[in-house]
């Protein structure tokens, strides 16, 4: 595969005592994933409130309001991906990283310190809309440098396994944020939640960001970015076309990452408490437990990567959206139970927990090393930011335009077969050495 031409400049020198350790490597990132991405994810749980909060208008328009400014986070990220991806081919994943935490932390707190509508006027979803965009740049950068970083730092037997883990991180962190939220939820009353205590689980932020820092500061650069940096430049540049045709594919695998991911997982509380009849403390619960299910299949599917290949737990997921998800939404709109949900909801996810134990190992593998995180990062945050970072939106304008619940699940298939197709084109990498 071409290389990208680069001009060597050196990483930066490893921090006092950061001898390279891939376990601690892993440990390290997988912590920072976890503090950062709750801070990102939080804002789902509590869509309904901030929707009251923030934006005028009745029920349905301050949802959708509401998620839209959800979304608009996402927008941000491609451009993120782009600048501090560039950061991390340039200077190294862990400058990348360090500079992704700071930008994040900001954001989140900044939320929970807003004042709202009814205090400011417009101004208020404005600043909310303007903090959603300081998160999704940090996001942007960060999941493209992350995957790069644990998956350069594992051995070339086990790309899979702690690419997995790392994902494992991710979701644990949707983990967190529902879980701090049903705890919120549970603790107050609804007049208090709705009065001051929908800001806590954002200015928890503000305690969790230091131990992030810390962790990050704390990192040696990866083998494949040093090897690479002391490498001398590709006499032939890697073509735009070429950069561009690599970052499609990136694109159209992730999409039915993203939309299963954010459909299944961010929206399904609002989901289940306005149209399948739980409480919100069912809903999050029932969320909860699936999540738990990811977290712990999703590196098992990454170590059966390895052994077996990327591409039959990656298509495996796709068929499974596209035939299933139909006819297993209309059986929780109809059951109504709280138990036959969480068992749906456990069953979708140990698909997710298929596609997101593969998927890491698979996009790094896809790019040479000296500009793996430019575009791994902009491919990835396109389709999250299109078909993702919307999905709760997109969601909630199907039912209102055509008045059916079971609306969502013609975007979960649509999404499901277009990425069957572009995985089925890929080459099978999981045994070769990442170039």
């Amino acid at each position: 595969m071409s290389r990208v031409e680069s001009i060597a400049v050196a990483p930066p020198a490893a921090p006092s005592g950061a001898a390279f350790n891939p376990k601690r490597q892993l440990a390290a990132a997988m912590i920072g994933n976890v503090l950062e991405y709750y801070d990102f994810i939080v804002y789902a749980f509590l869509a309904s409130i901030l929707a009251r909060k923030f934006f005028h208008g009745d029920e349905v328009s301050g949802l959708l309001a509401s998620f839209a400014a959800f979304g608009v986070g996402f927008l941000a990220r491609p451009l993120g991906g782009a600048i501090i991806g560039r950061i991390g081919d340039k200077l190294g994943r862990r400058a990348a990283l360090q500079l992704t935490i700071f930008g994040m932390g900001l954001g989140t707190i900044g939320i929970g310190l807003l004042p709202t509508y009814e205090t400011i006027g417009i101004m208020a979803p404005i600043l909310l809309v303007t903090m959603r965009l300081v998160q999704g740049l940090a996001a942007g950068g960060e999941w493209g440098s992350a995957t790069a970083f644990i998956v350069e730092s594992a051995p070339p037997n086990k790309r899979g396994f702690f690419g997995g883990l790392g994902q494992a991180s991710i979701a644990a962190a949707t983990l967190l944020s529902s879980v701090i939220v049903g705890i919120v939820t549970y603790i107050f009353t609804a007049e208090q939640m709705d009065a001051w205590a929908w800001r806590v689980p954002f200015l928890l932020g503000a305690i969790i960001l230091p131990v992030g820092v810390y962790m990050r500061r704390n990192l040696a650069e990866t083998p494949a970015f040093t090897e690479a940096q002391a490498a001398p430049p590709a006499v032939v540049p890697m073509p735009k076309g070429d950069a561009v045709r690599l970052m499609s594919k990136a694109f159209g695998f992730t999409i039915i990452w993203t939309v299963s991911y954010y459909l299944m997982l961010s929206y399904m509380p609002t989901f289940l408490t306005k149209y399948a009849g739980l409480t919100p403390t069912q809903a999050l619960t029932s969320n909860s437990v699936a999540l738990v299910v990811l977290v712990l299949s999703t590196p098992l599917f990454g170590w059966l990567s390895d052994r077996i290949g990327r591409k039959p737990l990656l298509l495996v997921c796709c068929v499974v959206f596209a035939l299933l998800a139909y006819p297993l939404f209309r059986l929780i709109l109809e059951s109504r139970s709280f138990y036959t949900i969480m068992a749906i909801q456990i069953f979708f996810n140990i698909f997710i927990a298929s596609f997101s134990g593969a998927a890491p190992a698979t996009l790094c593998e896809l790019f040479p090393t000296k500009s793996r995180t430019t575009l791994l990062s902009i491919g990835y945050s396109l389709a999250t930011a299109i078909f993702g970072g919307f999905a709760p939106f997109i969601a909630t304008w199907l039912i209102d335009r055509t008045g059916s619940p079971i609306a969502p699940t013609y975007y979960v298939i649509a999404a499901a077969v277009i990425s069957g197709v572009v995985i089925w084109r890929f080459r099978e990498t999981a045994h070769e050495k990442l170039a």
